[in-house]
């Protein structure tokens, strides 16, 4: 297999799902309905407004009416959660989604557990949590669910195979550990207290790092002919570490030349990719599907609050 047929080409499979997503929109408005989509922005963090605009920018490609409530660092908690209120209140607002992180004092908890459950796009309510713990129908986090859209169009079999999850946040590595469950693959979800995590990667089939830590995981983490997602993204702005995680590449140095940094992911690349099956690259893997599933979550929640 070719090093370019060895790659999870998440770009490509994200554009066939906002091609679905167009066309059941279109179908929507034909009907006299508009998908409408609201983002929660409180404070100023740089991430979470490219985050937020690019969200924006999909809806609008798209078709999805799409408004943005900013609020300041310092907005009190019973401000958010009204705005909240108001939010589920309104019959046009199909769904809704809080852009994390909140400001600091700000109980996230709280606001998540306040968005009604048939509007929360991102899957993190109670409810949905349940739903999905026990494989019923709900809207689901929007991440692990365009991995799974991922594995699924490219033809990568779950039943019975071993899955590793690296990673144990509410938002990617418990819901993913889950999916895969109810997808027929026998799972392990490690986490910061994993004793001999190589050890325990290497019995991975389908192994999924969503770790948060830049390079975690090596060649030693994984066996031959597995097959590798990597969820993490590390903008890297130090050049040493440049030529030690991408020895050789002239692309990638000369992309760091010209801005200052370049993007990695929680899996050593260089090292790994040799050893995969295959394997997401860093970025244009995991990072477009999760708009992706969100658009398409937009209008799940659109179509069945509207009884279409």
């Amino acid at each position: 297999m070719s090093d370019q047929d060895r790659l999870l080409d998440g770009t490509r499979t994200a554009a066939a799902i906002r091609s679905e997503v167009a066309a059941e929109v279109a179908s929507l408005r034909a009907a006299g309905i508009t998908p409408r989509l609201d983002v929660v922005l409180a404070g100023d963090d740089p991430a979470s407004r490219v985050y937020v605009g690019s969200k924006a920018k999909a809806c609008a490609e798209l078709g999805i009416s799409s408004h943005t409530h900013e609020l300041p660092a310092a907005v009190p908690q019973g401000e958010l959660e009204a705005l909240v209120d108001r939010l589920n209140a309104d019959g046009g607002v199909d769904g809704i989604l809080v852009q994390l992180p909140l400001p600091a004092g700000v109980d996230s908890h709280a606001v998540l557990d306040r968005v009604d459950p048939a509007k929360d796009v991102d899957g993190f309510h109670p409810h949905n949590v349940g739903l999905l713990q026990q494989g019923r129908p709900g809207l689901t986090p929007c991440t692990p669910a365009g991995i799974m859209e991922l594995l699924r169009r490219e033809g990568i079999e779950l039943a019975g195979r071993r899955g590793v999850v690296v990673g144990r946040s509410d938002i990617v590595g418990q819901p993913m550990a889950m999916m895969l469950l109810h997808a027929h693959a026998t799972v392990t979800l490690c986490h910061s207290r994993t004793r001999d995590l190589a050890a325990v990667t290497r019995q991975a089939e389908i192994l999924v790092v969503a770790a948060g830590r830049l390079a975690l995981v090596g060649a030693e983490h994984v066996a031959e002919g597995a097959v590798v997602v990597d969820v993490g993204v590390h903008r890297v702005a130090d050049r040493a570490t440049v030529e030690r995680l991408f020895p050789g590449n002239a692309k990638k140095l000369a992309a760091f030349a010209s801005r200052g940094a370049v993007l990695a992911g929680d899996v050593d690349f260089t090292a790994v990719a040799p050893r995969a099956g295959r394997i997401t690259p860093v970025p244009g893997g995991v990072g477009p599907l999760t708009i992706a599933m969100l658009m398409a979550n937009a209008v799940r929640a659109a179509q069945r609050r509207r009884g279409v």
